[in-house]
């Protein structure tokens, strides 16, 4: 088991689909992003998945480890697991079957993608054409992680935001090499499925948090946690009233799942939870009542690390996976707040 999360998630993310698991039986996935966030995950599912079938899963991982930090870069061996260290915007050949295909690898969190524009486009655009090359030759079924920014700042009448929303992106900006790298993405996605048949799926994550977020990703969660273990001030950027919907990374991985095994051929699918759509600034104060504790919290100006041009409101309407998959969100927030917390009490150093 990843030390990195908690074992109690995984396996209840297992006994959340269990009425999917035969689905994968005996078959093999490769797992591009294998080393980050959601793709820890998915290796540690499956491997508890597989304590549970007869015949098990086999899946590849592979990453770059351009952003995997020193928690993605800690790979435990698994016999059911091969490890390849590849950067897909290269052409990848597997000498092996495939029945999955999941493009879970890129570069999500603003820091980052700040820093890395061109490698953010790349591995959205070059590396989902390579993945879907590969599935078109093993007649794989496939997933490519979008993300909820494509859908831009929504006008509130579309908030909860539904799949069939076009969206509002700026081309230009500091945000613009991963919001328009994934809708690009699903442009590829589209077309392979309508020209060459790929069952392709898309899933559209809303805000996913848990134990197993690097400390360093600069995300508000682990932002707010890491100064919260170090006994500083918490930073909230901009004007604190930005809202937005969180989902436990148990629910998510639950959703997740659903669409890859049973996603209607060219959909894609909201996963997040809708409720309860807060502010930043509520947050705080939600964080505060779980730790029983008073946060000391200044509302500043973006820093120049981090893109200013974020949507002022981002929740998911979640019917379609609902009603097609299934899917249904159980972790409260304040809940999912507890664990995060508990975990990042012994996980972080406080010296971000």
């Amino acid at each position: 088991m990843d030390d990195f999360l908690l074992p109690s998630d995984v396996h209840e993310v297992v006994a959340e689909v269990r009425d999917i698991a035969g689905d994968f039986a005996g078959k093999t996935v490769l797992l591009a992003g294998g080393r980050g966030f959601l793709g820890r995950y998915f290796v540690e599912v499956f491997a508890e998945l597989n304590r549970h079938l007869d015949n098990p899963v086999t899946l590849i991982v592979v990453d770059n480890l351009i952003t995997a930090g020193a928690i993605g870069a800690s790979i435990v061996e698994q016999p059911t697991v091969r490890f390849i260290k590849h950067d897909i915007i290269k052409p990848l050949r597997i000498d092996q079957p495939l029945d999955y295909v999941i493009h879970a690898a890129g570069i999500a969190s603003p820091f980052y993608y700040r820093a890395y524009p061109l490698e953010t486009l790349d591995v959205a655009i070059m590396g989902n054409r390579n993945l879907l090359d590969l599935a078109v030759e093993h007649h794989a079924r496939y997933t490519f992680f979008s993300s909820s920014e494509i859908y831009g700042d929504p006008d509130p009448k579309h908030i909860p935001t539904p799949e069939s929303y076009r969206g509002n992106v700026a081309s230009q900006g500091p945000r613009a090499c991963y919001d328009e790298s994934k809708r690009l993405g699903e442009t590829l996605c589209y077309v392979y499925h309508t020209k060459f048949g790929v069952h392709a799926n898309i899933i559209r994550p809303f805000n996913v948090y848990g134990p197993g977020m690097q400390e360093t990703d600069y995300r508000v969660l682990p932002n707010f946690a890491s100064r919260i273990k170090a006994g500083r001030p918490v930073a909230v950027y901009g004007s604190g009233s930005q809202t937005r919907t969180f989902c436990y990374i148990s629910d998510a991985m639950n959703g997740f799942l659903r669409v890859v095994a049973r996603g209607v051929p060219g959909e894609s699918y909201n996963i997040g939870n809708p409720k309860p759509e807060i502010s930043m600034a509520q947050l705080v104060s939600r964080i505060e009542t779980v730790l029983k504790q008073k946060i000391e919290h200044n509302v500043i100006e973006y820093p120049d690390s981090y893109p200013a041009d974020e949507p002022n409101r981002r929740c998911p309407d979640i019917r379609k996976a609902q009603l097609q998959l299934e899917f249904q969100p159980r972790v409260t927030l304040d809940e999912g707040l507890r664990r995060f917390f508990s975990w990042t009490d012994v996980a972080y150093t406080g010296e971000q």
